[in-house]
Order: C-alpha cells, then structure tokens, then sequence
C-alpha cells in the first residue's frame, strides 16, 4: 500500500464517528451549493443532528407537501416565512389569496379552495391566515399532505389580540381607554356575538379551527372534547408558542427536515412599549375564563405536547432547540449586523422589511439590512426578515410568472369580507 494511503487509513480509523459524519456533511453540503447555486440555500449546514433516527429507521426523503393553519397572534407568521423560504429553495408551490381577499383566504369566512389564486394551485404548501374547513383543505392539497398548526397561551393571546386589532373589533372599540381590565371585568357589556371581527374578542383559537366560539364548556363539555378529537384526527402536529424552539425541533422530525430548514428570524413582534410587561394573576384568570374554549384546547394540546417531547426524548429535543438557538443567533448576526435588533418600521430603510403597522397605538418591529448588501447572501437575508404581506405579494408575482400568467385585471369575488388592512407605510426616497 502507498505510504499516504497508509497514512490515511490510520487517520481514518483514529476519527470517531461524529467527525466522519461531520465531514460527509460538510462535503454533502459543498456539493449542494455547486451544484443548485447558492441561492437554494445559501447558508451551509450549521450544526449536525443532535438527535438522529433510530438505527433500524431508514432515511426519509423530506417531506414536502404541508398546510399550516395560522392563527391569530400564536408567532404563526413567523412559521409561515420558515414554509414560504423552504418552499423557495425547492421550487414548490404555495397556495396564496386570491387578490380579492387581499394577503389572507377572505378571512373570517369559512375557507373554500375557489378563494386560491389558480397561479397557485395545486399547492405544496399553504400558510396564509384561514379559517379551517376540512373538506375544502383537502379538496385542494394532495394527498399526503400534512396538516400542522399552533397555540398560544390564551390569556396571553388574548392581550395580544386586544392590542392589535383594538381599532378594528367593536367590542374592543367601545371599552373606554382601550382598557383590558374594563374589559374583562364585563365582557358581555362590550361584546355582541355575530358583528363584524367578534371572533378577535372570544375564543380566537376555537374558530379559527373552525369550532363555534360561541360554545361553552362549562355548559357542554362534550362540545370541546368534539372539538380536540376533530383537531386530532388532522393535525399532525400541533406546535406550542411559548416552547417554540422544541416545537420548530419536532417540526423538522416530522417532516424530516434539517435543523437549518427551520431557522427564522422574529417577525411580526410589537414593540414592547405596545404590550403589557406581565399580565396579572387575576387579569390572567379573567382571560381564560371569558375564553374558556380556547383554554380548554390549549390544555389539551400543551400536555399532548409535552408527552411527544417526552417520546423523542427530552433531552434529546432540548439539546436540538438550543443548537438551533445557537445558530439562529450566528445567522442573525451574519445578516443584520453583529448587534441585530427589531426596529421601529420607521427606523427600517428596506421598503420590503417594513412591517404594516395595524395603528398609531401599536408599533410592529422589523429587522433592517445593513447597507451596500447585494448578492445570494442578502437576497436570503432579506427573505428571512420579510413580512407576511410582502412576501405574499412577492410569491404571487414569482409563480404567475413561472406559470406564464399573463398580467390581467383578476376577476372579483362576491361580496369579499372587509379586511383590517391599511396601505403599507411607504419608504423614505430610493427605497
């Protein structure tokens, strides 16, 4: 045998495991960027699996055909910007509005296919805010599409939703000062079921699941055990905001994604000026009472949650989360500078990380490029940080023109639902 092959094998067998794993991705990864080009994924493997398959489970091929039900103030948006990128660097199709709904599926009615834009169908993946109608969905995804979505802790949500949408739902308009706790104290002096936007002021989570909000469980009980076997019988998973990373970490298994087919950036966040710092006990009690519905649910579903953890392995899922931290960090840093931070919409030069600005009382962050960018890198960049209305209308335009849609006033549908949506902030000159 030559003396550098002799040299090599001894090398060879010195390694662990780990380290020829390491190298075989970093040579997987270098082949991938040569040959798709660097805008398909631009940023190299960062880190391996902490938590590989079982030994007797062959490798999946990832998955590619996904609906994501987004509801209202659960961090669904940024969900949503994970699918729209994953959904670009593999040249898959999403589903998008219809331009008469406007950026979300003619929210609040139920959702029907006919409101999908036909540049978009048939879809690989779908994200935009909805409300859920099983047989709709499935009329429209192929088969084998899995079904995921998120919650939220309801009282937290709920202080959300009043902040949010208070120059949009009546019941939140007609509380004097834009007081939470007045509100609270006597939903019922406030709320009317049935008017416009009334489903942002009681059990959000029960209709967008396309439950009736109006339903109690301390007078039917069988109502909401209906309710979590209907959601159980779709959703293949159903992720936890407040547990974000490890749900993003269970997320990836289920589809059998990388670690770095879920990194994100924030988005859609309000500034901290715009919410409460801490809800109180009492206030807390009160919003989950008045949403009883959607307490029961997030129950249900945060202790379902945490049994999935424990199956995967606790260890093993929070070991993941904080290496997907660790490298959500780098890549922040390496797009938005070495100190990145959420800006004021008036504070971000790029007009297409403006985030829309729901009003004057609310303020919504963005991240902003640093400037003289140009390139793969910040094309990816900018991708990471756009808001939901952005890129919406960026993927519109993308797939009408590799469909060869030709540019045509769209046909209107009837009676399209008011939507709580403004012109977007414009951008000072050259942007």
């Amino acid at each position: 045998m030559p003396p550098i092959l002799q040299h090599v094998q001894q090398a060879t067998k010195m390694m662990s495991r780990r380290k020829v794993l390491l190298l075989v991705l970093g040579c997987s990864t270098l082949s991938l960027l040569i040959h798709q080009g660097a805008q398909l994924s631009w940023y190299p493997k960062l880190f391996p699996l902490s938590c590989p398959p079982l030994r007797d489970s062959p490798p999946r091929p990832k998955h590619m055909t996904v609906a994501f039900l987004k509801t209202h103030k659960t961090a669904g948006t940024t969900v949503q910007n994970i699918l729209f990128r994953f959904a670009e660097r593999h040249n898959l199709t999403v589903a998008l509005p219809h331009p008469s709904c406007e950026h979300q599926f003619c929210y609040p009615r139920n959702f029907s296919a006919h409101f999908v834009h036909p540049a978009t169908r048939p879809p690989h993946v779908l994200a935009s805010h909805l409300r859920f109608d099983r047989a709709e969905l499935e009329r429209l995804m192929p088969p084998g599409t899995v079904y995921v979505t998120i919650l939220r802790e309801p009282a937290a949500m709920f202080e959300s939703l009043f902040s949010y949408y208070n120059q949009y739902c009546p019941a939140f308009r007609r509380v004097p000062n834009a007081s939470l706790e007045a509100f609270l104290r006597a939903p019922e002096a406030y709320y009317r079921a049935g008017e416009h936007f009334a489903m942002f002021a009681h059990n959000t989570l029960a209709y967008d699941l396309g439950g009736d909000n109006e339903r109690s469980p301390r007078d039917d009980a069988a109502y909401l055990a209906g309710l979590i076997r209907q959601v159980e019988e779709v959703f293949s998973l159903v992720m936890i905001a407040e547990y974000f990373d490890e749900s993003l970490v269970l997320l990836r298994r289920l589809l059998a994604w990388d670690l770095d087919d879920v990194l994100y950036a924030k988005l859609n966040a309000r500034a901290a000026s715009s919410r409460l710092a801490a809800i109180p006990a009492a206030l807390a009690r009160a919003a989950r009472a008045w949403n009883a519905l959607d307490a029961g649910l997030y129950d249900h579903f945060n202790a379902t949650f945490w049994r999935r953890v424990a199956s995967a392995g606790r260890a093993c899922v929070e070991r993941e989360a904080r290496e997907l931290r660790e490298a959500r960090e780098r890549l922040l840093r390496r797009c938005f500078g070495e100190e990145p931070v959420l800006r004021p919409a008036a504070q971000i030069r790029t007009k297409q990380l403006q985030p829309w600005q729901p009003s004057r009382k609310v303020d919504i962050m963005g991240y902003d490029l640093p400037s003289g960018g140009a390139g793969p890198a910040t094309e990816a960049c900018l991708k990471l940080a756009m808001p939901e209305v952005q890129y919406s209308s960026y993927l519109l335009r993308k797939q009408k023109r590799r469909g060869g849609v030709r540019a045509r006033p769209e046909p209107v549908l009837d009676n399209p639902p008011p939507r709580p949506i403004r012109a977007l902030p414009r951008g000072p000159p050259g942007h």
